[in-house]
């Protein structure tokens, strides 16, 4: 059984990441901006967290490490895009709270769980990407910028992990959750399910290991 620390499981892609891993058997102790509706209670533990706050993160971090040790799997998957709209018209308070989330939001993660999990020379980091990571579309700059940044912070980290461990930035691919219903509307319907997308990446994401560290992957 692996300890899995997951971000952002209120909703979408964390939300059936969840049950996924916990239907597999491995333990999660995971976190949301919102109270997460999932009928998992024991060894598993979901809290209220705001990942923009290095103070609640903090906080959260310490009391599971306390009780449980550092993870095995640290997947920063919390959040947010920005509103349609071309950049300059985007507002300045909404430019930040992309970054507080998407970039600040896995800094304060990391912040609070590497220093456990490098003491032991183990364990997996997974950063979500984009594959507006990787290339760029109108109308979502804010959104673009954060998952570049999040490719450089996690191939960065890789260079500075020791041996046994392994830093990932992942792309999930192309799914049917609020975020992409506010960047497509209604056409956003073609595209698979968390759940039906969950099937293919839950036991991917558990497969990845040190020979990855580095690696810009996708799920396939």
């Amino acid at each position: 059984m692996k300890t899995i620390v997951l971000t952002g499981v209120s909703r979408g892609l964390g939300r059936a990441m969840a049950l996924g891993f916990a239907a597999a058997g491995h333990k999660v102790l995971g976190c949301a901006r919102h109270r997460p509706s999932l009928a998992l209670g024991p060894p598993h533990d979901f809290q209220v967290v705001d990942v923009s706050s290095a103070e609640a993160v903090s906080a959260w971090a310490g009391r599971l490490l306390r009780a449980c040790g550092p993870p095995d799997l640290l997947i920063n998957n919390a959040a947010v895009i920005n509103k349609n709209s071309p950049l300059w018209r985007v507002a300045p308070k909404e430019f930040s709270g992309v970054l507080d989330v998407n970039i600040k939001g896995a800094f304060h993660v990391l912040h609070s769980f590497l220093p456990a999990m490098v003491a032991l020379k183990r364990g997996v980091i997974v950063n979500f990407s984009s594959g507006w990571g990787r290339s760029v579309d109108a109308e979502v700059a804010p959104y673009c910028a954060t998952k570049f940044a999040v490719e450089g912070l996690t191939r960065a980290l890789a260079l500075e992990l020791p041996e046994g461990m392994a830093a990932i930035p992942l792309n999930p691919g192309i799914i049917d959750t609020d975020m992409l219903r506010s960047c497509f509307g209604g056409s956003s319907g073609s595209y698979e399910t968390p759940e039906q997308w969950a099937a293919r990446a839950v036991p991917f994401i558990l497969s990845l290991g040190p020979q990855h560290n580095g690696q810009s992957l996708s799920v396939p």
